[in-house]
């Protein structure tokens, strides 16, 4: 997989560029007909809680110009494990016409489901780099979601009521001086009439196996493995910037509002982080990304205007950086009959290539596309425009727990993870048995 930040900075730029390959043309209007006369219905089983509902309004708006079509839209994720629901799903019985898939290990696990996407108009579309992860043997089997950025989301007002500069935070020495010095002034009780419910600097909702077992690894396999791919090829994993990891983890932990008692942080889930976390000024830094943006502003706008990003810095390795990649694609299932796989596919040509699609993406998905196009529909909310930052300064680094073998960030290292904080078991051995978990599934 190539590069990240080219693959970003291409994503990001054909917003604001012309492109050149004609999408105009192929995008003013939706092949309805590929979709057949007769009645058809998709289910569609997918994991973004956060535009579960505006996904909705798209697909009652796709249906409003293809009448023949109804679309049924089931989401489990936010907490739940999206990929043992899909299988349940499936094993039910019950097989989504169109589902998400996460890269090249996901692509392996379904096979013998997935429909070979490479014809379709979008597929010329797609920035560079964000295929090659749902790429076998020169055929497309996914559709890009979009283009993520996660890191430390953090509330500048309460940073700059404590004479924090964000601009000097670039490394973890830096941090943890910021968060030390912002802890001081939460207890001194300095910040309590302008924050009156700011009560520590994080929330780590340990609870959530993707957020430490996904995404806070990847900060430090990131920088071990080039890509998704090259993970996902990897026999093993050395945890070359184990101790950075842990540093990462350590510092949300003692500075949250469990710091007495850290195996409560394993009840600690998404919607106590986000919802009832930084969207209420209730702790100041949260580890997320550019998704929780929609779900923070239904509380409280001028909150979710006033975020930004801070980096995710692992000691020993580039630190000034944020991940940033694709975070699912789409799949279409080739159990479904063909008025069925038709319709499926022209609806997510609809979705990303139609002017009314494209509106859904960008302004109510708050997506940033991986595909051109969309010069004319520029990111305007607060986190997509941090990711655009470091994107564009190229501080970023790959997404590559795609790649890792199928369960073990959430069930092997997640739950790890869960054990660290909880006094069960040491570091090192949360390492160890790791490792070998890896080497394991990997055989």
């Amino acid at each position: 997989m190539k590069n990240v930040k080219k693959v970003v900075a291409l994503a990001i730029t054909s917003l604001m560029l012309v492109s050149s390959l004609g999408l105009a043309g192929c995008s003013s209007k939706s092949e309805s007909a590929s979709a057949g006369k007769d009645a058809v219905t998709l289910n569609i089983f997918q994991f973004k809680v956060e535009m579960a509902k505006e996904l909705e309004e798209a697909a009652k708006a796709y249906s409003a110009d293809h009448p023949n079509v109804k679309i049924n839209i089931e989401t489990v994720g936010g907490g739940a494990d999206y990929g043992a629901a899909l299988r349940a799903k499936i094993q039910s019985g019950k097989e989504p016409d169109i589902f998400n898939i996460g890269g090249p290990q996901d692509v392996k696990d379904w096979q013998s489901r997935l429909v070979d996407l490479s014809g379709e108009p979008w597929v010329k579309q797609a920035v560079d780099g964000v295929l090659p992860g749902v790429t076998v043997d020169n055929k497309v089997y996914g559709m890009p979601f979009a283009v993520e950025g996660y890191g430390f989301v953090y509330n500048k007002g309460i940073f700059e009521a404590a004479g924090i500069d964000a601009k000097n935070i670039k490394d973890y020495a830096s941090l943890e001086t910021a968060v030390k010095t912002l802890d001081a002034k939460i207890k001194s009780g300095e910040l309590k009439s302008k924050y009156p419910k700011l009560e520590a600097v994080f929330e780590l909702p340990a609870k959530e196996d993707w957020v430490t077992g996904l995404h806070a690894s990847n900060a430090a396999l990131g920088q071990e493995f080039k890509s998704g791919l090259e993970a996902f090829n990897a026999k093993k994993v050395d945890f070359k910037y184990g101790d950075g990891l842990k540093a990462l983890i350590d510092l949300q932990a003692n500075y949250s509002p469990s710091k007495d008692s850290k195996g409560k942080l394993n009840a600690v889930d998404y919607a106590t982080q986000v919802g009832q976390g930084i969207a209420i000024e209730r702790v100041a830094i949260i580890q997320q990304g550019n998704w929780i943006f929609n779900d923070v502003k239904k509380t409280d706008e001028k909150v979710a205007n006033n975020l930004d990003i801070l980096p995710m810095p692992i000691k020993g390795g580039k630190e000034d950086t944020i991940p940033v990649g694709v975070p699912m694609y789409w799949a279409v299932n080739n159990k479904g009959s063909e008025s069925q796989q038709k319709a499926a596919k022209d609806f997510l040509n609809w979705l990303y290539t139609s002017d009314k699609g494209k509106d859904f993406v960008v302004n109510k998905f708050f997506f940033i596309p991986a595909l051109k196009g969309y010069e004319k529909l520029q990111p305007k909310d607060a986190l997509g425009a941090a990711v655009n930052r470091y994107v564009q300064a190229g501080k970023t680094s790959p997404w590559v727990f795609m790649g890792y073998p199928t369960g073990w960030g959430q069930k092997v290292l997640g739950l790890e993870i869960q054990k660290y904080l909880s006094g069960e078991e040491k570091w090192e051995d949360l390492v160890k048995n790791s490792q070998a978990k890896w080497a394991e599934m990997r055989k």
